[in-house]
């Protein structure tokens, strides 16, 4: 059976809803305050409950943080490669997300910044699994190369899915250079997309991306409440979303993301794929919180009302 093995980080948020931003040395009061497990942990927590196994290849540190993490993924059935790690705790995100459900990101990293060959020599890969990469992971230098050498090495036929994040101008260029001819499916959202290639509008980036990446690569760029472009082979498609009243954003990619991949994984052709994934994400945003993904059920619930 296919799985996911998630290379990524698991952090902890600490979740914070306000009216707006405050103004430099300003101040606003929160409408609450929580902690949850979050980063990597949203995409697989998507991913295992719609039917897709998870294998979390990153470290999880020692600690009030750590067992935080440990306790989310055990609860979702998701697999750990790698022990806990003494002396040092998961890394915190502070999310403030404001009246618009839009969010802002403060984070710090902890242990699972961290990975080396000897952790990654630990991991079995099958022939039917799929490969999730963070482009977070590429600005980790005790994570980085360890990690590039090890995907390039995989077989080339086993489906590596990319989801390059906000910070990926800031990666080593050699880095991206030698990942991106290896990617098999890219998964980001409209405004990562435009930055990365510097293009101004979808078809040209899509084209621009398709260059780089594998012969065969699916790409896939989330445009909000739009929904989701499909492109593969220089033929792009718009996959209408769903329309909902968002309460919080946060997560909502990662919701994609997780749903898309277990769809492809279970026979889906992926503009199937991307309406269950555009389903799954309008159901996250009207809830409060980063792992907040429904399951196949309430999935398939929304596409029969739809």
């Amino acid at each position: 059976m296919p799985r996911l093995l998630h290379s990524g980080q698991v952090i902890v948020d600490l979740a914070m809803p306000v009216e707006c931003l405050p103004a430099p040395g300003g101040e606003v009061l929160a409408e609450s305050a929580r902690f949850d497990a979050g980063g990597g942990f949203n995409v697989m927590a998507a991913a295992a409950r719609n039917g897709l196994p998870v294998v979390y290849l990153g470290r999880h540190g020692q600690g009030r943080f750590g067992d935080l993490a440990r306790e989310a993924m055990q609860r979702e059935g998701i697999q750990m490669s790698l022990a806990c790690s003494p002396g040092a705790d998961t890394g915190l995100c502070v999310v403030l997300t404001d009246a618009s459900a839009e969010r802002t990101f403060i984070s710090h990293i902890g242990a699972e910044g961290e990975l080396s060959t000897e952790d990654l020599a630990q991991v079995r890969v099958a022939a039917d699994d799929y490969v999730y990469v963070s482009g977070y992971s590429l600005l980790q230098a005790s994570k980085a190369q360890a990690l590039l050498d090890w995907l390039l090495a995989l077989p080339s036929d086993l489906p590596l899915m990319f989801d390059p994040g906000p910070l990926l101008g800031s990666v080593e260029p050699s880095l991206i250079a030698a990942l991106l001819p290896r990617v098999g499916i890219w998964s980001s959202n409209r405004a990562e997309a435009l930055q990365f290639t510097g293009c101004l509008d979808i078809d040209s980036a899509l084209e621009h991306l398709a260059m780089r990446l594998a012969p065969e690569a699916l790409l896939v760029l989330r445009d909000g409440p739009r929904g989701c472009w499909i492109s593969q082979q220089g033929r792009h498609a718009l996959v209408p979303g769903f329309q909902v009243e968002a309460l919080d954003s946060n997560g909502a990619g990662d919701a994609h993301a997780g749903v898309f991949v277990a769809a492809l994984a279970a026979g889906y052709a992926p503009l199937a794929a991307a309406r269950r994934a555009n389903a799954a994400a309008a159901l996250a945003v009207t809830r409060r919180g980063p792992a907040t993904a429904p399951g196949t059920a309430e999935v398939e619930a929304m596409l029969r009302a739809c």
